[in-house]
């Protein structure tokens, strides 16, 4: 701990607050990471004075150069400094009206200030005064608690919701982080105040949800708001994939459950946050398309064309990015089946192309969640799958060497065809594009400029252009 505590800064910060005669700590989520061997770059340190003298104050013994930013209105300041962001705040209390999660602030005592933090583990504190250095004041437990791997609040969990309720998305998301329990009691206290969410911004809510995402296995946080009440407040969508529905002895798999497993399966594959969106996503359409035959049982035909014609408008209520990030997901949902089509012997090397020409960049990882979206339990089924989408990726790659298709350009520009034929730009010089990507794609010419000028000119008399 004391290696820890040797930071130059900290050092700094102790030797002003010793020389102003005010008590100075280190509180919150870095002192918890401190126990549990994690890294954390956001040191927040809590005084018993003025919260933004002392940052100033620091910050110049550090290099008259070091910029403060100052929040009045929070009472708060803080710098980076050599990869480290220091935030400094006096001891606070805090009071909440019932239609709002801005607090009423007020100076308070250490005590005051540990009572308002969200959960035990993130109420330690570490004195940075000398007579008392590294001493650690834990006057919940949290100590014991994250030894016993618990998430509680330090105060009753009804009001400590009530107060802050995007804390109920901490505590899930600090489970799911930690591979944590959360306290019964806490828990009981989640759900009976998970209508208070609708107070939270979806921003708020969002970015909580997104480090849910990013953990080693998202379906625990997942499944903890599910059970919570939460999930079908904030993303009814997911929700609507649940259970399973049996007509004349025929039932299909639970669409929720096999998600979260796809999900967790891209997840120990890929650190990137919109391909675990993708999976999340890729059978949302199913509710909307389940249909039952007294024949061949259930069906759901069309669910990835309705899955991706959702995206947007998720996208859009979650307050999450309408760019390219969309067009990724929204791409990847609609094309989910397509690699399981090209198993067959017989599959054409057209329909390779247009495969690779319609993922474009994004086919290796179109073809990691299809392997992911493989759940099922028998492991014969499984191997076959898995070779079948091996068989899949050789064809994917033969082509793509011959044909170079992975973000395909156009081997003749628009600007071209203007020229050669002397016109204005007009619907014929869409034509002509059209029909040399499909010559290309259908292998009838090769993806290169010679043979598509030559192409051109024979598509540009039939339409009665002339060079």
């Amino acid at each position: 701990m004391y290696d820890v505590l040797n930071d130059s800064v900290l050092q700094k910060i102790s030797e002003i607050a010793d020389a102003e005669g005010v008590q100075a700590f280190v509180i919150g989520g870095f002192v918890r990471d401190i126990f549990l061997r994690r890294h954390n770059n956001d040191i927040d340190i809590v005084t018993l004075g003025n919260g933004i003298d002392l940052a100033e104050k620091t910050a110049h013994a550090i290099s008259p150069k070091l910029t403060v930013s100052v929040f009045k209105n929070f009472g708060t300041a803080m710098f980076r400094y050599n990869g480290m962001e220091y935030e400094f705040v006096g001891a606070r209390k805090e009071s909440y009206s019932h239609d709002s999660r801005k607090p009423h602030v007020e100076a308070g005592t250490l005590e005051e200030d540990q009572n308002r933090r969200d959960f035990t583990i993130n109420a330690l504190a570490l004195s940075l005064n000398k007579e008392n250095f590294a001493e650690l004041l834990d006057p919940f437990n949290g100590l014991q608690d994250m030894n016993d791997k618990i998430i509680r609040t330090p105060l009753d969990p009804a009001l400590t919701f009530s107060d802050d309720p995007l804390r109920m998305m901490r505590a899930v998301r600090f489970a799911a982080q930690l591979d944590f329990t959360i306290e019964e009691k806490t828990f009981e206290g989640i759900r009976q105040m998970k209508e208070r969410i609708s107070i939270v911004s979806m921003e708020r809510i969002i970015d909580e949800f997104n480090k849910i995402m990013m953990t080693e296995k998202p379906s625990r946080g997942i499944v903890l708001l599910d059970k919570a009440g939460l999930l079908e407040l904030i993303f009814p969508e997911l929700s609507k994939l649940k259970g399973v529905e049996v007509i004349n002895g025929c039932g299909h798999k639970d669409n929720f459950l096999h998600t979260l497993q796809v999900l967790d399966n891209v997840a120990e594959k890929s650190d990137n946050l919109w391909l675990r969106w993708t999976a999340l996503l890729h059978d949302i359409g199913k509710p909307r398309t389940k249909k039952f035959s007294e024949t061949i049982g259930w069906t759901f035909y069309g669910h990835e064309i309705v899955g991706s014609r959702m995206v947007p408008d998720i996208f859009r209520r979650l307050k999450l990015p309408m760019n390219e990030k969309l067009k990724y997901v929204q791409k990847l949902v609609l094309l989910h089946l397509r690699p399981i089509a090209l198993v067959d012997e017989e599959v054409s090397d057209s329909a390779v192309r247009r495969l690779l020409f319609d993922a474009s960049d994004d086919i290796d990882d179109l073809m990691l969640l299809c392997e992911a979206d493989i759940t099922s339990k028998n492991e014969i089924k499984v191997k076959t799958f898995l070779q079948n989408f091996q068989l899949v990726r050789e064809k994917l790659k033969i082509v793509e060497e011959k044909d170079a298709l992975r973000n395909w350009q156009p081997p003749i520009t628009g600007e071209e065809i203007i020229e050669t034929f002397h016109i204005q730009p007009s619907k014929e010089v869409g034509i002509i594009k059209l029909a040399i990507r499909e010559a290309i794609l259908d292998g009838v010419i090769g993806n290169n400029h010679d043979e598509a000028f030559a192409f051109m000119l024979e598509k540009g008399k039939e339409l009665g252009l002339a060079k």
